[in-house]
C-alpha cells in the first residue's frame, strides 16, 4: 500500500542513492524491492521483519546491497550498531499486518476463516492469543479490548470470554468471533462485531504499540541530518503515536518574544513535517484494505531542539 508514494518520499536521488536505508517492515518485499531499484551501486538497505514467512521471502533476494534481519524494528539501534552503521539516510515503516498474514487462516489473524487462535507475527516467540485468553484476568481483558480495540462493549466481551473458557478452551478464530458476536448487541454498519476485539488482541500479543514507540525513537536517533522518515499507519492508535512523535520534534516552544535573544540562539526544531498522504481512489478501489492507511513523512533538520539558550539581558 502506498508503494510508490512511500519510496518517492525518501527522495532517493543523486548522492542520496548511495546512502543507507532501513525498511522496518519487509512484509512480502514490495517496498524493499522498489527501494533497491532506486539505490546506487554503493547504496545499502537493511530490512526487518518478525514473520518467518517474510524472512523466507527476503532470503530469496540475492542483491549484495540488501540485508534482512529476523527481528522487530524496535531493535534497530542494536542491529545497526552490530553492522557498523551509525547513521542512515532514510527509514520506512509500514505498520500493521500484511494481506498474506490476514488471508492465511492458519495464522489466526482473521475471523473470516476458521483457524487456530495464534495471532503472533513471530511464531517462534511469545504466547499465542489462545494462551493469553486462557489465563488473563477479566479486568485486563477488558482493559486491552477497550484501549487497543477502542471497543465500547469491552466489559461485555471480557465477561463472555471468561464465562466461555470456564466451559471449554477458546482455541479457534471462529469460536472467538462467535463469543464476541453474542456479547455485542449493537453492530456497526458494514463491520463485523469481532473486528475491534481481534485488532486489540493482535496488537497486545505482538506488543505493536510498544514496538512502534521504541522504533520511532531509534529510527530518529539513527537518522542523519537531511534524512527522511516515512511511516504508514492503519488505525488511529498507530497514527496518533506517529503524529505526536513528529509534532514534538517539529514544534518547538519559543521563549517570550520580549526577551533580547538573537535568532541564532532560539530553539530550533529537530524535524520538518513534509507530508500527510492517503491512498488514491484507484488504490482503494483495487484494495479496500488501503482505505484506512495514512502516511506521514518528516525530515531530520540540522539543529537539535532543546538547544541551551545563551542569549539574555545585555
Amino acid at each position: 500500500m502506498l508503494l510508490d508514494e512511500a519510496v518517492d518520499a525518501l527522495a532517493i536521488a543523486g548522492a542520496r542513492a548511495d546512502g543507507i536505508y532501513v525498511d522496518g517492515t519487509f512484509g512480502r518485499g514490495g517496498h524493499s524491492r522498489l527501494l533497491l531499484s532506486r539505490l546506487g551501486p554503493n547504496g545499502r538497505l537493511v530490512a526487518f521483519d518478525k514473520d518467518l514467512q517474510a524472512i523466507a521471502t527476503a532470503q530469496g533476494i540475492t542483491d549484495p546491497r540488501f540485508t534482512i534481519v529476523h527481528d522487530s524494528f524496535a531493535t534497530m539501534a542494536a542491529q545497526l550498531a552490530d553492522r557498523g552503521i551509525a547513521q542512515v539516510d532514510g527509514v520506512l515503516l509500514d505498520l500493521g499486518i500484511s494481506s498474506p498474514q490476514v488471508d492465511d487462516a492458519a495464522r489466526g489473524f482473521s475471523f473470516r476463516n476458521d483457524g487456530p487462535l495464534d495471532m503472533r507475527m513471530d511464531t517462534t516467540r511469545g504466547i499465542s492469543a489462545a494462551q493469553w485468553l486462557a489465563t488473563e484476568t477479566e479486568q485486563t481483558l477488558e482493559k486491552v479490548i477497550r484501549e487497543y480495540g477502542e471497543e465500547r462493549f469491552a466489559f461485555q466481551i471480557a465477561k463472555a470470554i471468561v464465562a466461555r473458557r470456564a466451559v471449554e478452551p477458546i482455541s479457534s478464530t471462529r469460536q472467538l468471533a462467535g463469543i464476541v458476536a453474542g456479547a455485542v448487541k449493537t453492530r456497526e454498519k458494514g463491520k463485523d462485531p469481532a473486528t475491534r476485539t481481534f485488532q486489540a488482541i493482535r496488537i497486545f500479543v505482538n506488543k505493536e504499540l510498544e514496538d512502534l514507540e521504541a522504533g520511532l525513537k531509534q529510527a530518529y536517533d539513527a537518522l542523519a541530518v537531511g534524512g527522511i522518515m516515512s511511516v504508514i499507519s492503519f488505525h488511529s492508535l498507530e497514527d496518533r503515536i506517529v503524529k505526536r512523535f513528529f509534532a514534538a520534534r517539529a514544534n518547538v516552544e519559543q521563549p517570550d518574544r520580549r526577551l533580547p535573544i538573537r535568532a541564532i540562539d532560539l530553539p530550533q526544531p529537530e524535524l520538518k513535517l513534509i507530508a500527510k498522504i492517503k491512498p488514491s481512489d484507484a488504490e482503494v478501489d483495487a484494495n479496500p484494505r488501503a482505505r484506512s492507511a495514512v502516511m506521514r513523512v518528516a525530515q531530520r533538520l540540522a539543529q537539535p531542539a532543546g538547544q541551551r539558550l545563551v542569549g539574555g539581558p545585555r
